[in-house]
């Protein structure tokens, strides 16, 4: 869905994309609006039939106009029914295709896109795309197409009576929506900031929400609430001064309605008093004269709603249809699975707007090695995971895995064959079991099962529910470490002959840790490991143990040979132990 992004600055080619999808349901309602509003401004001339022959005392003719007016009152009628019918669900249906493009295409982001954006401004966002495109679409078809229609053939009737009063109600009618469409476009900036300040304020709300057991454990309510009333101020001010620029806009507009009124009133009457208009005609000019006017209005205050609907669409989709950052190469094919070597290539990378993390980075991994990383904070640990995973680009070097780049494969298979064990778990507000399932989501209830033994997840006998237990936001019901658990069972349940651990048992409680290890280790057999690990007596039954510092390998070895050693490695083993004796003690 990457193609969206070419509508990134084009609101109405991007709603034209959608309409294009459903042409039939759209050409329906298009007509049968056509057809309504003919029939309505034939009405009109339905009156002046009927005053004509009631003013002549012809009863044929009143009885025959009478005919004529009822049917097209009818036909009117009955139009706007299947129109409005036929688009309840056809401008419904444009909003769910592009909620789902939209997602589609907001998901297929890089992480450094969300890391600078709050979640909740980007869930409004699309909210608002769907309503503004939504809003817009019932706009031009109820409130902006039938004024255009009623204008023209109104004009076109009133040129049977007087052609020089038609041209000048033309001429009357196009500059004062020239006006309109003028005045219009300079509000935009203040449109645009009105659609700013409410998705932020949206955003903020969200915000403060995913975060409120931190607002209440630093007593911040009273601090969010001031922020959250001045995000509202800026909101609520901005939204103000379009609303005030739109009301000076229709002011000027109903003064000059009201003095083309009083001049089309009195040329009326002139005529009918020189006998070039006859009664009917007088009746006819005057109601098709003020209609036009009335379209003006209803087409000016539609066009300025209008405005404001496209400034916060616009808006959204500036924000959501950027192009993506990291996107398959055209020529990727699915990464081959075999032994799942994995090897750094003078890999040189800094995040965006950061400083470099690793500078011609090399390490090599063998097919179904077990390593370890060890370092202090900011080595590069967490690095090599989302560098192996795809998250990031390396500005230089490469990655490859069993020899293929990963950057030349497809994003879905590269991910499809690393399983992750993170140390901040993520669970969906859905069951244990469909959080476990997320590992393979055509996984049987069985497999389901088994994964969740193979992990150690016997408190779900407990739970009143059992799998189908609800987690919360968050997997806010459940402890760290059954959290932990969860996320090694969905490890287990993926089966990928690559496995990231990033402190895979650090929130696990004693009593239960070793029993996980037994479970890692079965899992771990035959597959390419690597580790992250702070407590470094979790990695001493692993091939090799690489120590990090500021992007750098310090040592690499096994564990068993660095401590016979001097280095760095036999140091934090000894500070470890130490601390272990101080706290036993």
């Amino acid at each position: 869905m990457d193609s969206l992004s070419g509508y990134s600055r084009r609101p109405f080619a991007f709603i034209l994309r959608y309409l294009r999808q459903r042409p039939g349901t759209h050409l329906v309602i298009l007509g049968c609006v056509l057809l309504a509003v003919a029939c309505s401004v034939g009405t009109q001339y339905g009156v002046k039939y009927l005053v004509d022959g009631l003013t002549r005392g012809q009863s044929g003719v009143v009885w025959l106009g009478f005919l004529f007016l009822i049917s097209l009152i009818a036909a009117d009628n009955f139009l706007w029914r299947i129109a409005s019918w036929v688009g309840s669900f056809t401008f419904v249906g444009v909003t769910a295709d592009l909620r789902r493009d939209m997602f589609r295409h907001l998901t297929g982001h890089a992480p450094s896109y969300f890391s600078d954006r709050l979640p909740g401004m980007l869930s409004s966002r699309i909210t608002a795309t769907s309503n503004a495109v939504f809003t817009i679409e019932n706009m031009f078809v109820w409130n902006v197409l039938p004024p255009c229609i009623a204008t023209v053939l109104s004009i076109a009737l009133i040129a049977t009576v007087s052609a020089k009063m038609a041209l000048v109600l033309a001429i009357a009618s196009a500059l004062l929506m020239a006006l309109v469409f003028k005045l219009a476009a300079d509000g935009k900036p203040l449109h645009d900031e009105f659609a700013d300040k409410a998705a932020t304020v949206d955003g903020e709300m969200v915000d403060v929400i995913n975060n409120m057991p931190l607002v209440r454990a630093f007593c911040g309510l009273g601090y969010e609430h001031a922020r959250f009333e001045n995000t509202v101020n800026l909101e609520v001010n901005a939204r103000g001064r379009s609303l005030r620029y739109l009301e000076r806009l229709r002011l000027l507009h109903a003064v000059i309605t009201v003095i083309l009124t009083v001049a089309l009133l009195a040329w009326a009457i002139q005529l009918w008093q020189r006998g070039g208009a006859s009664t009917g005609d007088v009746v006819l000019i005057c109601t098709l004269g003020l209609s036009i006017l009335h379209a003006t209005r209803d087409l000016a205050v539609a066009l300025v709603d209008v405005t404001q609907h496209v400034a916060r669409l616009s808006e959204a989709i500036a924000t959501l249809l950027v192009p993506h950052e990291l996107s398959d190469h055209p020529e990727a094919e699915p990464l081959a699975r075999a032994g799942a070597a994995i090897a750094f290539n003078n890999v040189s990378f800094n995040y965006p707007g950061g400083s470099k993390v690793f500078d011609r980075f090399t390490l090599r991994l063998n097919a179904g090695e077990r390593v370890g990383l060890v370092g202090a904070s900011g080595g590069g640990k967490s690095t090599l995971f989302v560098l192996l995973q795809r998250f990031y680009d390396a500005q230089s070097g490469s990655i490859t895995i069993d020899g293929q780049d990963i950057s030349r494969v497809t994003q879905h298979s590269l991910r499809a064959a690393i399983s992750v064990v993170p140390q901040d778990i993520s669970l969906f507000q859905r069951s244990i079991r469909d959080n476990i399932r997320y590992g393979r989501p055509e996984a049987t209830d069985e497999e389901v099962l088994r994964a969740a033994i193979a992990a150690r997840c016997d408190f779900v006998e407990k739970l009143p529910e059992g799998l189908d237990t609800m987690v919360g936001d968050r997997g806010v019901k459940l402890s760290g470490g059954q959290r932990q658990r969860l996320a090694i069972a969905r490890a287990f349940l993926k089966d990928a002959p690559i496995l990231l651990l990033d402190e895979a048992t650090a929130a696990l409680d004693s009593e239960s840790e070793e029993a996980i290890r037994e479970a890692l280790a079965r899992l771990m057999h035959g597959r390419t490991v690597i580790a992250i690990a702070h407590r470094l007596a979790t990695l001493r039954n692993f091939d090799r143990v690489v120590l990090l510092q500021s992007g750098r390998i310090i040592e690499d070895g096994p564990p068993d040979r660095l401590m016979q050693g001097q280095g760095p490695y036999r140091e934090l083993v000894a500070r470890e132990i130490s601390r272990l004796a101080t706290h036993v003690a």
